[in-house]
């Protein structure tokens, strides 16, 4: 089973090149914001925690998160794999995916990092937000802090991967189709 972290900061590509890893390797997309509105929609327990979480305006706490991706595994026990997007965003996630994932013996193949230059980054979020309407990929500032942010609280992943030996850089400047090639070069090497 190929499982992959896709990584990067935000405005990288990760949900764009996300649908080209699926469909060259017909896995499956686990990003957590739409297992959370997924679990949420279905009304299950697991759903229902996250939306009283959600209501008061806190985060999902990391076991309801895990819960749902061991429903989302357990669901697909025949995919070829899955491209984790959004999760895990510290060690102590990647740790607890790391257990859930070897319990079933399918551990996590790589962790794909997209590196973008942080003002392609910039650039990329203000010219989606002009298209989406997202308000926080309208304003440079907020976007800026959310670099930050990613900077800080997220880089320190790329470590926990590097000392397993399953860390990949991949070069995120260019067009969509170039970047594509170099995550399905590096794909094909695992």
């Amino acid at each position: 089973m190929l499982n992959l972290v896709l990584f990067g900061p935000p405005g990288a590509g990760k949900g764009t090149q996300a649908e080209c890893l699926m469909k060259s390797f017909g896995l499956i997309h686990l990003s957590t914001g739409d297992l959370l509105r997924g679990e949420m929609a279905k009304g299950t327990e697991l759903g229902n925690k996250a939306k009283t979480y959600m209501d008061k305006g806190e985060l999902v706490p990391d076991e309801v998160v895990i819960g749902m991706i061991k429903n989302k595994l357990e669901e697909n026990k025949a995919a070829k794999g899955f491209i984790f997007d959004g999760f895990p965003r510290t060690v102590e996630q990647a740790k607890a995916l790391d257990s859930l994932l070897n319990e079933n013996g399918t551990p996590i193949s790589g962790m794909l990092s997209l590196e973008v230059e942080k003002q392609e980054l910039i650039d990329r979020l203000l010219s989606r937000g002009k298209i989406s309407g997202r308000a926080d990929d309208q304003d440079q500032s907020i976007i800026e802090n959310r670099i930050n942010v990613y900077n800080e609280k997220t880089m320190p992943l790329i470590e926990y991967y590097k000392k397993q030996g399953k860390h990949f850089g991949i070069d995120g400047m260019g067009s969509i189709e170039e970047i594509a090639g170099r995550l399905e070069k590096a794909v094909e090497k695992l």
